[in-house]
């Protein structure tokens, strides 16, 4: 089968703008750190949406640019001092500890994306195509999987190694706490819960503001500094 011409999306918008902040933070800032992460992700799912690895393209770059969407809004909103999700602040607050490790800002990026924006993402998605979460179950699943692949290649590229061992064994702990497999699951569960809850008003909003709490603390666990 022919290769199809690479057609200009809205996804392609989003990797200009990662890469674009990528180049504006120093290498060691923690958002510098996962958004290396996730450029990457982005940039494969990109990438699979040309090659027809998706059977909707459509659905997939719907709610792969919401889910990206939320993520560069936290960025702009911290840099504007504006409030942020709870989610988010802990690595906005935390981002040039010294104490703190390239792995962990990683997987803190990766907690508040998934825990919290990745629900949010597959609500703002169905709204936009006129559809309901199970229509998307099949994107969720490809663009998790994706995601569990990449988190085990990033705690291999940034775990300290044997000369570290002071500092990798209460890592070790820290790290073993937090699953993305049981994080990705959670989201599909608040995604749909949300959406049942989507014309409840109130308890829609206190539900979100319940998710982004829970998330915001597991993040700052996390981001427990271990040094300095």
């Amino acid at each position: 089968m022919p290769q199809l011409e690479h057609l200009t999306t809205p996804l392609d918008a989003v990797v200009s703008r990662m890469r674009a902040l990528g180049a504006t933070l120093p290498e060691r800032d923690g958002v510098a750190v996962f958004n290396r992460v996730y450029l990457t992700v982005t940039e494969e799912i990109d990438r699979r949406v040309d090659s027809g690895a998706f059977p909707d393209p459509r659905a997939a770059i719907a709610l792969d640019v919401r889910f990206a969407e939320r993520y560069l809004a936290a960025v702009g909103a911290a840099a504007a001092d504006l409030r942020t999700p709870a989610c988010w602040r802990p690595l906005f607050q935390l981002r040039r500890h010294p104490g703190v490790r390239p792995l962990q800002f990683a997987l803190a990026g990766i907690n508040a994306h998934v825990g919290h924006d990745l629900a949010l993402a597959v609500v703002d998605a169905c709204r936009t195509l006129g559809c309901e979460p199970p229509d998307l179950e099949d994107e969720f699943d490809r663009v998790g999987d994706l995601l569990v692949a990449l988190e085990e290649r990033v705690r291999e590229d940034l775990m300290p190694g044997p000369d570290l061992l002071q500092l990798a064994d209460p890592l070790t702990h820290l790290l073993g706490c937090w699953s993305l497999e049981r994080a990705r699951d959670a989201a599909w569960v608040a995604a749909r819960t949300l959406w049942t809850l989507r014309h409840c008003g109130g308890i829609a909003e206190e539900f979100t503001e319940r998710l982004d709490a829970a998330v915001g603390l597991a993040g700052r666990m996390l981001l427990t500094p271990l040094t300095g």
